[in-house]
């Protein structure tokens, strides 16, 4: 069950933000072995003064197109899952909305198993 929260400038097409969800959830979907329909994604659109990054951290060129994905997510998955995922979904967005990967940020925040609640107020995954 990933949390995905999405933050980027506001001014994007309206179809910008699903195609960035779609190919998150495509990409989790492809490396996370996450099913089908377990789908849950906030975007939060901001405005350029409100949305802060140094454009050339780490040697990137990141651009105000820069998309901060960050996924919450059980802790269950090793190094080569999480590169393949980061790998996907950077692909995934060149393609569609046609980003250029140094405006892909990825956060991962691995939780317990027993950190969620799907509703109800119970912990299913430990109900």
């Amino acid at each position: 069950m990933p949390l995905i929260r999405i933050s980027m400038r506001r001014g994007h097409p309206a179809s910008h933000p699903a195609a960035i969800v779609d190919g998150v959830y495509r990409a989790l979907r492809a490396t996370f072995e996450v099913p089908e329909n377990d789908l849950f994604a906030v975007v939060h659109q901001h405005e350029a003064e409100e949305f802060v990054f140094d454009a050339n951290y780490f040697g990137f060129q990141r651009s105000d197109r820069l998309v901060i994905i960050q996924i919450t997510v059980a802790n269950t998955r090793g190094v080569t899952q999480k590169k393949a995922l980061y790998a996907a979904i950077a692909a995934n967005l060149q393609r569609e909305p046609g980003l250029k990967p140094d405006d892909i940020f990825i956060n991962l925040v691995e939780v317990k198993r027993e950190d969620w609640s799907f509703g109800g107020g119970i912990a299913q995954y430990v109900a």
